[in-house]
């Protein structure tokens, strides 16, 4: 058990019968009243937010979690297969325990988390930005870059992302792979 003084982000609970990952907090100290947590959780199993509010010194059941560095490999029925690095054995993760899975590509570095007491995989972190190529998307015109404005594009994992006008097939851009935005294009 811990108390809301060790409230921290990326700590993992155990709150309504589901494991949750702290993704903000902030402790608040009101002029008049006790003094309270305030938190946004993530639930590692369904990927729901919730906004939660602890009372200071609140005892909360806290879950230990351990961090594996993985590879990626394929992708197949079985689901999407990583190799331990320093094991190099093989896990299939099932496609809902990750996050901007359609970046994915072959030789990708992931994080997995694991619950401690079980071994069970909680949930998968794939890197927050990718270089991905550009496979198809329709050619742009030239001086096409005074605007804002987004064209479709598919990428070599292929996902389906909007991208600048002057984007060409072929050319390399840097995804945000928690939302599937365009960045920037990637430096040569």
């Amino acid at each position: 058990m811990a108390s809301t003084s060790e409230i921290r982000n990326g700590l993992c609970i155990n709150h309504s019968h589901d494991i949750w990952t702290v993704v903000e907090f902030m402790h608040v100290k009101p002029g008049k009243g006790a003094a309270f947590v305030r938190t946004k959780l993530k639930s590692l199993t369904n990927g729901r937010v919730l906004e939660q509010t602890f009372p200071s010194g609140h005892k909360i059941d806290e879950v230990r979690v351990e961090r594996r560095s993985f590879q990626f490999l394929y992708n197949d029925e079985a689901g999407f297969n990583f190799m331990d690095l320093e094991s190099y054995d093989q896990v299939a993760i099932d496609g809902k325990l990750i996050e901007g899975a359609q970046f994915l590509k072959e030789g990708t570095l992931a994080t997995i988390l694991y619950n401690s007491n079980n071994g069970a995989p909680l949930t998968c972190e794939v890197p927050q930005k990718m270089t991905l190529e550009i496979t198809y998307t329709e050619p742009g015109m030239k001086g096409d870059t005074a605007t804002n404005t987004l064209k479709a594009a598919t990428v070599e994992t292929g996902a389906n992302i909007r991208v600048p006008l002057f984007i060409n097939v072929g050319d390399s851009v840097v995804v945000n792979t928690a939302d599937g935005s365009y960045i920037e294009r990637a430096k040569k």
